[in-house]
This record gives structure tokens, C-alpha cells and sequence, in this order.
């Protein structure tokens, strides 16, 4: 049972130095994954796919979260969050930070990952180490299927610099002697169009046993004399520049979404740099020639120790089939009761099915579809999609279901970032076959994952729902942890009804029997049962609570957590990425405890678990606790409400994670983050027990 912690003199719990900051706390999720890369008994290749995971959110950092800051910064409408941290200040920690991160990089690639790839035989050469044979073919390789689509541009006041695409590959050149015209040497860009590989596979007959890779810049720099004959190549150095990608649409303002989206995104590539990646051994005067035109400061310049694109790595995690470097198969399984042979409908009419991808698997849902698309007793299917893939057969049969005749309304979120254009074709082939398209709420984001099936079976009708805390995404299904719901439980079908008819019809607010909804319910109905948790603890009942989630920040429920705690209510978070909350501080949140799993999958599922006074409630959940998901998006939590699948949801994803103690990451209040150790107990690996329990 609980205890009141003993009265303490009262506190501000809104004052800033009890919040981390949330865009440093995200930066630090990164050195969790690196510290994958670095991990000896981690696969070699599987170490390679998270140093390029590094290099990937990175990217995404800046062009984002990064970007929003400098913009609102230079502004002056830069608000500092719940830590107080100005603006100016922040942006320096962050490059300070970041500094740190790109050097462990850049350390992790040159003397542990490199190395041991050399050792499998596995070589990603620089020119120093060509050897004749190889030098001759990736001649003939540069002069026959690069340099023809190059065009080197030298820099004088008849050719200006150059629009510089975001995210690629550039060479700058410097050139001694006289060109054709006269001119005395100069300065020239090497733009490498997006059609050309960034590793190029030199062929066994080439190079005999192994696998040998070269970078494209390397390429480029080998050769760059080829490019420029007559003069003399003093110097190539590589460089990557980052733009902001934040769309801004004023949607109120726009009569076709789609259309502005589409316009919008013709300039994504050209917008505001943000960050200049270039060489190492870059030239002060060369590099602050690129800082002036891109309109930088030097602030905004990172050297690295290797490629600009080392993000580019990755590709041969996908090249080679050396299993013994990866981490080891395994088939997904279905839940007996959803047997292939089986007709859905009635197996989800008996009772609710539970799925935990990736271990089991998503194949279970397009058999539902499927099923759906071609019983002529099925009337309508609903549907949000918010990532789905554009190789997903889900659109097949959602196409497949228009044509046999069934009302079929997909609800797509346009702005789901960086798969915008993804998503506009997605709405085009569906509205071509005849499906209802809606584009979501403007001002909203719908993040919700849900499908509903209407069935007429007798008399009556009855629905027939899918709930998901991920998105509906087959390939994502393999290496993300989410939990699936498949229900006919009739009040949580009247509330998908619902839902689906305020989304496509912008009907008044809704009232819910079984869901909490954002933004109408969902944060209010999670600080209703955290304050019910704290007045049980101050009753003297038992209060617990315990929460999975991708990200904590939101200011008001982290100080509800902060009450909670001191009234005695113990409290676990399993927060995979950015958590703004101090765990730990004496008299405020000694009971709380915060642990981050990183491992083989990515953790994505949401669960939300109130004891409630010996009653425990459950919900499974699209939404972390952030400000955009209980504020700014549409989002669905749902109940588990059948008590064995409950009990199996707090074991599978929140006691199974607490337990972990090889790949959880413990939290100090000082934002800190340091490994958990088996110590005197066995090792504990929370996805592989599932794995061995879920995929024998």
C-alpha cells in the first residue's frame, strides 16, 4: 500500500528548473541509439543501420526542431518552453551538444565499425586504398556513368553560386591556371544529382573475395581533374548543407489542401539552411565562402571526420545478405483464434483479439481487410491512414472494396511529415477508384489509428474496429513495437462511428462512452485519473501509475505527476525518446522512475495504467504525452477490457519493460542518462522474452 510522502514545505511545481529541455532531451535519444552502434554485442550490420539512424534523425533535428528555433529565434517570438531557457542560449547548448554527438560518430565509424567490417571482409575503400585494378574499372565507371550527368559550374560574377538542393552530396573545388576563356584559376561546385548512387559496389571480378564499397564523394574527388582539364586541382572538399522542411500551410486561408501542400512542397528543398556539413580538412577561407552565401554563421558549420553523408552507410545493410552479421530471423505469428482458414467476423464477434506486432503478425489485419473487401454482407469500411507506405496492399483492397460496391471513406493526413508527397498520390489513386477521401480537420493533424467495418448480419447491423497504437504501415510492423486491438464490442463500434462522422461531416463535439478522444477528452480524461491516483494516495489506498510512451513533455501533466508523486502515488514511465520530466528530486519526485528502452525494435507502442484503487485500468493509445497529441491532434486511447487481455498487455509491454536490464536506459534528475545493469541478477532483455515467447 502507498504511504503520503512526509509534508514538505510547498513547492512551485511550475518552476523551470524542475523541466529538462525538450529539444536537448530529444538530442540525447540519439546517443542512445549510437551507443548501439558502439555495442560490441550488437550484429556488425545492425550496428551499421543505427550509426545511419544517428545520421538520419539528426537530419531530421535540424531540419525541424532546429529550423522552428532559428526561425522563431530571429524573429524574436521565440518563447522559452517550461525549462525558461531562452532561445539564444538554447541553440547554443544544442551545438554544443550536437558537437558531441557527430565527433562519437565520426569515432564510432573510423575505429570500431570500419575495422571490424575490414575484418568481415567487408571494405569501404578510400583511394588510398585502390589497388590498380580498382582504380582502372572506377575510372571507366566515373567516365562512363557519372561524369555525363555532372555539370561543374566554376564560380565567377557571370556564374553565381548556385541553389544548393538540400541534403546532398557537393564538391568544392579549388582550381589553378588559366581555363578557356582566359580566366586565372577559380573556384568551382560539384553538384551530385540525386540519380546517382552514394556507394558504388565494385564488382568481385574486380576486387576477388569480399565485398568492396566506395563512396560516391570519394569517387568524385578521385577524379574531379577529369571534370576540369587544363587546370590544376589544388583541393576537393566535400560539403551538405540542411534546409528547413517545415511546411507552413495556412490551411484556413486555402480552398484545396492538397493543392497548397503539393505547391509548398516544390520549395522544400530550396528553403532556409540551417547547418553546413563539410570536410574535416575544409579550408577556413573556402568554408567561410559557403558560410556567406548560405546566409550561415559559423555556429552553423559542423566538420566531419569522414563522409558529410556517412547517413549513406546504411545502404549495404540492405546490399549484403550476410545473416551472420544480422540480427536473426523470425515469422511473425498469428494468434490461433485468427487461424487463415477462419472467417474473421466470427472470431472477433466471440471475443476481442489482441495483437503485438512485431512479434505477431500484421498480416492479420490484411486478412481482415481482405476479408472485408469481398464479403458481400460488408456495407462500409472507414478507415484513417497516417504513414501507410506506398507499397502497402491495404490501398489494394481498399480499392478492391470500392469496386465491389461498398462505401469506403479513408481519412488521410496530408501533412504527416516528410511522407507528404507519399500521401498526396495515396489520396489521388484512392479518390480515383471512387473512395470517399477526407483530408482531416484543418488545424489538426489526424494521428488516430482506426478502422471501422460495417456488417449486416440478419436483421441487424454490426461493427466490427481495429484499433492500433501504430500506424497502418506493413514494413514499419516488422521493427516497431505496437499493440492492435480487433473488436465488436458495440460502444467502442458507436464511438468509432462517431468519430468517423465528425471527421468527414465537422459535426459538434461528440460525446464517448469508450474512447478518449483529442483534443476534446484524452488530456483532460489522462489528468482526471492522475489526480485520482493522487487522492487515493492521500486516502491512505493503494496508487499506482505506470505509462509507456514515445516522448513526455507536456507541462501540466508532468506537474499533475509531480503532485502525484509527493502525495505518495508511485510511479513508473517508460519513456522511449524525449522526457522533459526531472525523475528523482527529493520532496517532488522521489517516486517517480523513468527508464528508456532501446533495442533491436523500435519501441512505438502507447499504454496508459491507472490502478484505481484495485481496479486497473488500461488503455492502449496513439497519443504520448506531448502538447501537439493532447492538444493539437486528433488521437484515440483505448480501453482493453477484457481482463485476460488486459493483464496480457501490462506483462507483454509495461511489466516485461521494467524488468528489462540490458537495454534500458535509467534516468537521473539531472537529465542524465546511464545503462542498466543486470548487477546480481540475470539478464534480462524485455524483446527478446517476447521474441522466445511470442515467436517460438
Amino acid at each position: 500500500m502507498s504511504r503520503p510522502s512526509a509534508r514538505v514545505p510547498a513547492v512551485d511545481l511550475a518552476a523551470p528548473q524542475l523541466y529538462l529541455s525538450r529539444e536537448l532531451a530529444a538530442l540525447e535519444f540519439n546517443f542512445r541509439v549510437l551507443a548501439m552502434a558502439r555495442d560490441a554485442s550488437v550484429p556488425l550490420l545492425e550496428r551499421v543501420r543505427y550509426m545511419s539512424i544517428v545520421a538520419n534523425n539528426l537530419d531530421e533535428f535540424f531540419e525541424v526542431r532546429v529550423a522552428m528555433l532559428k526561425h522563431h529565434h530571429a524573429y524574436g517570438s521565440a518563447a522559452p518552453g517550461p525549462d525558461g531557457v531562452p532561445s539564444g542560449e538554447l541553440l547554443a547548448r544544442i551545438r554544443s551538444r550536437v558537437l558531441d554527438l557527430v565527433a562519437e560518430v565520426y569515432a564510432a565509424w573510423q575505429e570500431q565499425i570500419r575495422p571490424q567490417l575490414e575484418h568481415e571482409h567487408i571494405h569501404i575503400l578510400t583511394r588510398r586504398q585502390w589497388t590498380p585494378r580498382q582504380q582502372r574499372w572506377l575510372q571507366g565507371y566515373f567516365e562512363h556513368e557519372v561524369l555525363p550527368v555532372l555539370s561543374p559550374l566554376g564560380l565567377d560574377p557571370a556564374h553565381p553560386f548556385p541553389r544548393i538542393l538540400n541534403k546532398t552530396l557537393n564538391i568544392a573545388v579549388v582550381l589553378k591556371g588559366r581555363d578557356a576563356f582566359g580566366h586565372k584559376g577559380h573556384l568551382a561546385l560539384v553538384r551530385a544529382p540525386r540519380s546517382l548512387p552514394r556507394i558504388i559496389r565494385v564488382p568481385t571480378e574486380v576486387s576477388g573475395k569480399g565485398d568492396h564499397f566506395v563512396f560516391l564523394a570519394e569517387l568524385l574527388q578521385a577524379f574531379v581533374d577529369l571534370m576540369f582539364p587544363g587546370l590544376k586541382v589544388i583541393g576537393s572538399y566535400q560539403f551538405r548543407v540542411t534546409r528547413n522542411s517545415e511546411l507552413i500551410v495556412e490551411e484556413a486561408e486555402v480552398e484545396n489542401l492538397a493543392l497548397a501542400l503539393s505547391e509548398e512542397l516544390l520549395g522544400r528543398g530550396y528553403a532556409r539552411p540551417v547547418r553546413l556539413e563539410i570536410a574535416e580538412d575544409c579550408p577556413q577561407a573556402i568554408t567561410a565562402m559557403l558560410v556567406q552565401n548560405f546566409e550561415l554563421g559559423e555556429g552553423d558549420v559542423y566538420r566531419c571526420d569522414g563522409p558529410v553523408n556517412i547517413i549513406r552507410a546504411g545502404l549495404i545493410y540492405d546490399w549484403l545478405d550476410r545473416p551472420e552479421l544480422k540480427f536473426s530471423r523470425f515469422t511473425p505469428q498469428l494468434p490461433a483464434s485468427l487461424d487463415s482458414s477462419l472467417n474473421k467476423f466470427e472470431v472477433i464477434a466471440k471475443g476481442d483479439v489482441l495483437l503485438h506486432h512485431p512479434y505477431q503478425s500484421f498480416a492479420a489485419v490484411i486478412d481482415l481487410l481482405r476479408q472485408a473487401a469481398a464479403d458481400p454482407q460488408v456495407l462500409a469500411i472507414k478507415q484513417t491512414l497516417y504513414r501507410a507506405g506506398e507499397d502497402t496492399p491495404l490501398v489494394d483492397l481498399l480499392v478492391e472494396a470500392a469496386r465491389h460496391g461498398k462505401d469506403v471513406t479513408v481519412v488521410i493526413e496530408l501533412r504527416a511529415r516528410f511522407d507528404e508527397e507519399a500521401n498526396i498520390r495515396l489520396a489521388t489513386r484512392l479518390q480515383e477508384a471512387g473512395v470517399q477521401v477526407v483530408y482531416g480537420v484543418v488545424g489538426y493533424k489526424t494521428h488516430a489509428k482506426m478502422m471501422l467495418i460495417v456488417r449486416r448480419e440478419g436483421d441487424t447491423l454490426r461493427r466490427y474496429a481495429h484499433l492500433s497504437t501504430g500506424n497502418y504501415h506493413q514494413a514499419n510492423s516488422r521493427v516497431y513495437t505496437d499493440i492492435g486491438l480487433m473488436t465488436a464490442d458495440p460502444e467502442i463500434g458507436e464511438d468509432l462511428h462517431k468519430v468517423f462522422q465528425q471527421l468527414s461531416g465537422l459535426g459538434p463535439v461528440i460525446e464517448l462512452k469508450r474512447l478518449l478522444h483529442s483534443p476534446f477528452t484524452l488530456y483532460r480524461g489522462v489528468l482526471a485519473r492522475i489526480e485520482r491516483e493522487t487522492a487515493n494516495a492521500r486516502a491512505g489506498r493503494p496508487a499506482r501509475i505506470v505509462a509507456k510512451l514515445n516522448a513526455l513533455n507536456e507541462a501540466k501533466v508532468i506537474t499533475a505527476l509531480y503532485t502525484a508523486s509527493q502525495a505518495g502515488v508511485e510511479i513508473d514511465l517508460i519513456v522511449r525518446g524525449a522526457c522533459t520530466l526531472r525523475p528523482g528530486l527529493p520532496g517532488i519526485s522521489e517516486r517517480i522512475r523513468v527508464r528508456s528502452i532501446v533495442g533491436r525494435f523500435l519501441e512505438h507502442s502507447r499504454v496508459y495504467w491507472f490502478a484505481n484503487d484495485g481496479e486497473p485500468e488500461i488503455y492502449c493509445a496513439s497519443a504520448d504525452w506531448m502538447e501537439r497529441n493532447l492538444m493539437r491532434r486528433i488521437e484515440i486511447a483505448f480501453p482493453i477490457l477484457d481482463p485476460q487481455l488486459a493483464a496480457r498487455v501490462y506483462d507483454e509491454t509495461l511489466a516485461n519493460g521494467l524488468a528489462d536490464n540490458t537495454q534500458a536506459w535509467l534516468l537521473d534528475s539531472d537529465g542524465r542518462y546511464t545503462r542498466a545493469e543486470p548487477g546480481d541478477n540475470p539478464p534480462y532483455n524485455a524483446q527478446q522474452t517476447l521474441l522466445e515467447r511470442l515467436c517460438p
